[in-house]
C-alpha cells in the first residue's frame, strides 16, 4: 500500500476510533514521521503528467524509457525514476505483444510445408533417441502419413543419420 493510502487509513482510524496518531498508525504499519511528512507537488507536475500522457498515446509502444527520452529532446529536464513514477500513477502500461500466429511457410525460404490432402500426400519424418539399461544410445527413425498418422516405417540402430532417412523414404523400402 502506498504512503498516501496509509495516511487516509490513519484518518480514517482516527475519525472511527478517536485514538491517537501514533497508536493509529500502527495499524497500517506507517511510521508517524511519513505520516505527518506532506509531499511537495512541483509547479511543473500536471503539465508533465499532460506531456507523458500525450507521448505515450502518440507512441502506443513506447516505454516510460523511451518516452523520458522524448522528453528530454523537448527540453524537459526530468529523471527516469520521475517519469516511471508518474507513469505508474497514471496507470500507463504497453499493450503486450501479439503471439505471431502459425505460417505454413518459413521467412528464409528454406521449406514449404504442405497440408496434406490424401493418404500418401505428405510424410514426415523423426529421429527419437533413447538409451538402453547399459547406457548406451540407440536411435530410431519413424516415417508417418500426416494424412492417416499411421506409422509407415520404424528403423532401430545405434548410429543412424539423416541421409539414411531420404534414402529410406526415396527408396520406398520402408522395413
Amino acid at each position: 500500500m502506498s504512503p498516501d493510502r496509509r495516511r487516509l487509513c490513519v484518518k480514517h482510524v482516527r475519525s472511527v476510533l478517536g485514538i491517537s496518531e501514533r497508536r493509529s498508525c500502527k495499524v497500517p504499519e506507517q511510521r508517524c514521521s511519513t505520516q505527518r511528512h506532506e509531499p511537495l507537488v512541483k509547479d511543473d507536475e500536471q503539465a508533465l503528467t499532460n506531456d507523458i500522457v500525450g507521448l505515450a498515446t502518440r507512441f502506443g509502444r513506447y516505454g516510460y524509457r523511451r518516452i523520458t527520452v522524448q522528453l528530454r529532446d523537448a527540453g524537459w529536464p526530468v529523471n527516469h525514476n520521475r517519469v516511471e513514477r508518474i507513469w505508474r500513477r497514471e496507470g500507463l502500461k504497453v499493450p503486450a505483444s501479439q503471439p505471431k500466429r502459425g505460417r505454413l511457410w518459413l521467412n528464409d525460404g528454406s521449406c514449404v510445408r504442405l497440408r496434406p490432402e490424401r493418404r500418401n500426400h505428405v510424410w514426415a519424418y523423426d529421429f527419437v533417441h533413447i538409451r538402453t539399461r547399459n547406457g548406451r544410445a540407440v536411435r530410431l527413425l519413424t516415417v508417418i502419413d500426416e494424412y492417416t498418422w499411421e506409422c509407415l516405417a520404424i528403423r532401430v540402430g545405434r548410429s543412424i543419420r539423416s541421409s539414411d532417412g531420404f534414402c529410406l523414404v526415396l527408396r520406398g523400402n520402408m522395413l
